[in-house]
């Protein structure tokens, strides 16, 4: 296959391993389960391995979206 014939599919890029909230994560670095968990990622406290947090929904800046009217309204100041 040549290089940019498709495009990225992220369902085709196969398994990706994640720190899921409320579960029990083990690490795939050394095997243990004590994280210390961030906003956007959660670290191994023993390995320092870094997963990011899967949450099942969108999080971060830039997600404020307007439904026809303006995103921002002017102060009347």
């Amino acid at each position: 296959m040549q290089l940019g014939s498709l495009p990225f599919s992220p369902a085709g890029a196969g398994y990706r391993i994640a720190y899921h909230l409320h579960e029990a994560n083990h690490c795939p670095g050394c095997g243990r389960s004590h994280w210390l968990v961030g906003r956007l990622t959660a670290e191994c406290a023993y390995c320092a391995t870094a997963l990011p947090i899967r949450t099942g929904q969108t999080t971060g800046t830039g997600l404020f979206r307007s439904q026809g009217r303006p995103a921002f309204v002017p102060l009347a100041a």
